[in-house]
């Protein structure tokens, strides 16, 4: 993932930003690029450390149906494995496990960024509302605001 998605996904889950802003561009991907990406946000999720009590709130955050094959599928459990279910869904599938996995990620993110916020070493919990921390993570791997 590049660094420029990275920063949206984490600006979104700060409430910075609109998921339109990421399912706008998640849907133009081709198949393969958006199975990419959602391997990527994968990574992102465990990194915030999911737990079984966010299930419900992101499928309540995400406005998808309880029954969509997602959803389904996500109650079984946050565990990586049953998570990797949901991204090698069919391609007809894919935006709404991009909706709903982006609303796992938001709900495990904004308990860790409570603990982690501005952690040195940890820029994805800065608050990335400040243009000045956002010019700082971008310099530092070498990429442009």
């Amino acid at each position: 993932m590049k660094l420029e998605d990275q920063i949206l996904v984490n600006r979104f889950g700060q409430g910075l930003i609109a998921i339109d802003q990421l399912t706008t561009g998640f849907r133009l991907l081709e198949l393969m690029t958006k199975k990419k990406f959602l391997n990527e946000l994968l990574f992102l999720i465990m990194q915030s450390k999911p737990e079984e009590g966010d299930i419900e709130p992101a499928i309540i955050k995400s406005d998808l149906k309880s029954t969509f094959t997602p959803c389904v599928l996500l109650k079984r459990g946050v565990a990586n494995h049953n998570l990797k279910k949901i991204i090698n869904l069919p391609e007809y599938e894919l935006t709404k496990a991009f909706v709903l996995l982006l609303n796992l990620f938001k709900v495990a993110y904004v308990r860790r960024f409570i603990d982690e916020k501005d952690n040195p070493h940890k820029w994805w919990y800065w608050d990335l509302s400040d243009h000045e921390k956002l010019e700082k993570v971008m310099e530092s791997k070498g990429g442009r605001v």
